[in-house]
């Protein structure tokens, strides 16, 4: 018998298994192939999130960080849709707010971030769970069909199709729990490489100082005063550039506002930060 001979009678046997199994086997093979649905579709996603490597963003955060900034690392990885990137995006503006926004932004990211990771794994768990249980009952069933004929007809053929019913049932329960097994464990490895990235990514916020270049339109000297007043900020001087007329040194873990925000409070004063440069 070719190759082909074969594959169409396991086919023809698995048919024939399936429509001997009755209601069972029906609701197994919907629920089974929602399972699958469920795991490809999250396994799609945890690799495109995965695709990019936290070392490969830390290297062009320090790249655009030692050039342009903070502005600069934030665009460069703007393009990372990955729930590490979003979490070192807001590790990067600390100094446009405080530290505890910058942190508390930071765990909201991470609440979503996660609910997206997890959302239809409990499903899938659930599936793998239930199905071997769905199995039983068709067991069950197939046993009490079983004994139902002795008590009325002692013929081994209407014996042999309880029994058969009960093997069938059974061995597509235990099917889509093995068969979808392995794909929720690949996706649980997957969700705990991503949840160790945003741990290290989470420590970012940990900036040893930055440096800050602000342009004012007017009120220097008062805005120069809320600053040196303001707690964590180490250093505030007048410079000449095009774009700035203050750099402002900052000791981000003891930042309480945002710079932008000390200076509302002061002066009504037009500003904008040029640059930030943060250090670890």
């Amino acid at each position: 018998m070719d190759i082909i001979g074969i594959i169409v009678s396991a086919f023809n046997d698995l048919v024939s298994m399936f429509q001997s199994g009755g209601l069972i086997t029906y609701i197994l093979t919907i629920i089974g192939l929602y399972g699958l649905f469920l795991a490809i579709e999250k396994i799609i996603y945890l690799r495109r999130a995965s695709k990019v490597d936290l070392s490969e963003i830390m290297i062009i955060v320090n790249e655009s960080m030692s050039h342009g900034g903070s502005l600069e690392a934030l665009r460069a990885i703007g393009n990372f849709r990955t729930p590490t990137a979003r979490i070192i995006s807001e590790a990067l503006k600390i100094g446009y707010r405080s530290k505890s926004e910058v942190e508390d932004n930071m765990e909201q990211v991470f609440i979503v971030e996660m609910g997206k990771m997890m959302k239809g794994l409990s499903s899938l768990q659930t599936i793998i769970e239930v199905a071997p249980l769905l199995g039983l009952i068709g067991t069950v069933i197939g046993m009490w069909y079983t004994f139902k004929q002795l008590g009325v007809n002692s013929d081994i053929t209407l014996m042999a199709n309880g029994i058969y019913i009960a093997i069938v049932t059974t061995i597509f329960g235990l099917a889509v729990a093995i068969i979808l097994l392995p794909f929720y464990s690949y996706i649980k490895s997957l969700i705990e490489v991503q949840l160790d990235n945003i741990e290290i990514a989470k420590k970012m916020s940990n900036w040893r100082n930055a440096e800050m270049k602000i342009w004012i339109e007017s009120d220097k000297e008062e805005v120069i005063e809320a600053l040196q007043e303001a707690p964590g900020v180490i250093k505030v001087k007048e410079i000449e550039d095009e774009q700035a007329n203050l750099k402002v040194y900052i000791k981000p873990n003891m930042l309480e506002k945002g710079i932008k925000t000390i200076i509302r409070e002061r002066s009504d004063t037009s500003n904008r930060i040029v640059e930030s440069k943060l250090k670890q």
